[in-house]
C-alpha cells in the first residue's frame, strides 16, 4: 500500500534531511522552498499533508507565511495544512488556523512529536478525501446517498442487493433518522422497477379522514367536494415502487384495504364500485414496534406479515463507529457550499464529542447539526461550540447486559480503529491489537467483517483514500 505523501515547505536543507529521516517508514515526502513554481508542484503531487514554515527572512512578523497559507487556500488545496514558526505570538498561530492551518507547532520541530502529528492529520485527511469523493459519486458504491463502511451498514448494503433482484414486499424498521427512505429509494433505484415512478407517503402526516382518498383516489361525487375523479398514490406508483412511510399508523380500516391489495393487486377508488388492477410493489417502513401493536390490536398480524415478506431493520447511528466522521464530512462539504463557507473539517475535540455522543435523533440530526455547525462556525474547522454537542456525554446503548453481545461489539469497535490506524494493513492492524494475524482473521469471520473490509481495501486502490478514523 502507498505511504501518505507530505510535502514540506522549508529553505533550509539540514532540516528537511532530519525530517525525511524520521518519517520516511510512514510518509514518502517532498521538499521546496517557496518559490514560483510550488503552488504547480503541490497540485500536480496532490498530498495529503503540507508541512509549511511561517518564517521568511522577508517578514519579521510571520505574514508572509500567513499570504502563503491563502494563496494555497485560494488555488483550491484541500489537504491538511501543519504550520510552524519560531514566532512565539498567539495572534500569528491564530491567524494561521483562521487561513486553513490544521495545527500551528513550534520550533525546534520535536521529530517523533512530529511524525505522530503526521499520523493523525494524515488519517483525518484520508477521511475527508473520501468523503470528498463519496460525495461527488467517485466512493466504491453508491446507493441512493448512503454512506458508511461500518459492517452493520454493509450488512443492510448485501441486503438492499438481494431484494433489489425480486418483487418481495419489504418492510424496514429502525429508529427514527435512520434512512428508511434512502433505503427503500436504494431498492427501487437499483432492482427491477428502476425505470416507473418512486412513490412515497406519509401515512402518519395525513388525517385519517383523508388517508384513504390521498392512497386510492376517489370517483366524482364520493363526497362533499369531490368534483371530479382523483387518482390516489397507488395509481401513480404503476409499474413503480410505492413507499409506505409510517405504516404503523394506518387506520384499522385502511389497513383491511391494503391487506386485499397486497394479495390480489387490485382496489377500489373511494366511491367506486369498479376494482383496479394495479402493478406495484409495496415497500413499508415504521419506528413502531409493530408485534407490540399486534399485541395491543392497533396492527393486523396477517398485514405484518403480508407487509414483511423481507424484513430490513436499519442500525442506529451510535452503533456504526467511524460512519459518524464519515458521514459528518460529507455533510460538511455539503453545508459548506450551501452557506459559502471555508470549512475545511473538525477539530480533534469536535471529532471526539460526535464519536461520545449517542444521537438521538440518528443521521437527520446528524445532518441538522452539521448545518448549524456550518452557519456558526467561525474559523475553518468545526469545533464542538459549533455543534452544540454537550461536553460530558455517555455513549447509550440497547440496554443488553450481555456479555457475548458487548465483548462483540466491543471487539468490532477495536477491529475497525485497529484498521483504520494501519490504513488498511492487516498484519499492522493485529499488532495494535496485541494478537496473531490468525487470530484477527478468526475474529473478522466471527463477526462476519470480511467484506466491509475488502471493501475498504478496495477503496485504498481504486481511489488511494483510505477511509479510515482519526
Amino acid at each position: 500500500m502507498a505511504k501518505p505523501n507530505v510535502f514540506f515547505v522549508e529553505p533550509n536543507e539540514s532540516i528537511i534531511s532530519a525530517v525525511r529521516t524520521s518519517i520516511q517508514d510512514e510518509f514518502d515526502m517532498s521538499a521546496s522552498t517557496w518559490n514560483a513554481e510550488t503552488i504547480a508542484q503541490i497540485h500536480e503531487q496532490a498530498p495529503l499533508v503540507i508541512l509549511l514554515d511561517l518564517d521568511s527572512p522577508a517578514s519579521e512578523t510571520g505574514e508572509e507565511g500567513v499570504r502563503v497559507l491563502q494563496q494555497l487556500r485560494q488555488t483550491g488545496f484541500a489537504g491538511k495544512i501543519i504550520a510552524y514558526t519560531e514566532r512565539p505570538e498567539r495572534s500569528l498561530a491564530v491567524r494561521a488556523i483562521q487561513y486553513g492551518a490544521c495545527d500551528v507547532l513550534f520550533k525546534p520541530l520535536d521529530p517523533m512529536l512530529l511524525k505522530q502529528i503526521l499520523r493523525r492529520v494524515a488519517r483525518i485527511a484520508d477521511l475527508e478525501q473520501e468523503a470528498r469523493g463519496v460525495t461527488a459519486g467517485g466512493g466504491p458504491e453508491e446507493f441512493s446517498g448512503m454512506l458508511g463502511m461500518s459492517p452493520s451498514i454493509h450488512r443492510i448494503f448485501d441486503a438492499i442487493r438481494k431484494v433489489s433482484t425480486n418483487d418481495a414486499p419489504i418492510l424496514i424498521t429502525g429508529e427514527s433518522g435512520t434512512g428508511k427512505e434512502l433505503t427503500a429509494r436504494a431498492i427501487h433505484e437499483r432492482g427491477l422497477r428502476r425505470q416507473g415512478p418512486f412513490v412515497p407517503i406519509n401515512c402518519g402526516a395525513i388525517p385519517e379522514s383523508l388517508l384513504e382518498s390521498e392512497l386510492f383516489g376517489y370517483e366524482r361525487g364520493a363526497f362533499t367536494g369531490a368534483v371530479g375523479q382523483k387518482k390516489g398514490k397507488v395509481e401513480f406508483a404503476q409499474g413503480g415502487t410505492l413507499f409506505l412511510d409510517e405504516v404503523g399508523e394506518l387506520p384499522g380500516a385502511l389497513q383491511v384495504k391494503l391487506l386485499r391489495f397486497l394479495q390480489d393487486h387490485t382496489f377500489e377508488r373511494v366511491g367506486g364500485h369498479q376494482a383496479i388492477e394495479m402493478n406495484v410493489r409495496i415497500i413499508a417502513a415504521t419506528n413502531v414496534n409493530l408485534k407490540e401493536a399486534i399485541e395491543k390490536g392497533l396492527f393486523r398480524e396477517d398485514l405484518y406479515y403480508r407487509l414483511g415478506v423481507v424484513h430490513i431493520n436499519l442500525p442506529p447511528l451510535r452503533e456504526r463507529g467511524e460512519d459518524v466522521s464519515l458521514i459528518a464530512m460529507a455533510f460538511l462539504r455539503q453545508a459548506a457550499a450551501r452557506y459559502n463557507k471555508r470549512l475545511y473539517g473538525f477539530t480533534r475535540e469536535a471529532l471526539d464529542a460526535m464519536h461520545a455522543y449517542s444521537w438521538p435523533g440518528n443521521v437527520r440530526e446528524l445532518f441538522n447539526r452539521i448545518g448549524r455547525a456550518a452557519v456558526m462556525a467561525e474559523g475553518t474547522h468545526v469545533t464542538p461550540a459549533d455543534l452544540d454537542i454537550p461536553r460530558q456525554v455517555v455513549r447509550q446503548d440497547d440496554g443488553s447486559i450481555s456479555l457475548k453481545v458487548n465483548q462483540q461489539r466491543i471487539e468490532t469497535d477495536l477491529i475497525m480503529k485497529a484498521f483504520t490506524l494501519s490504513q488498511g494493513n492487516l498484519s499492522r492492524a493485529a499488532q495494535e491489537l496485541g494478537i496473531s494475524r490468525s487470530t484477527l482473521y478468526r475474529r473478522l469471520r466471527q463477526y462476519g467483517m470480511e467484506r466491509s473490509l475488502e471493501a475498504r481495501r478496495f477503496s485504498d486502490v481504486s481511489s488511494r483514500a483510505s477511509v479510515t478514523e482519526h
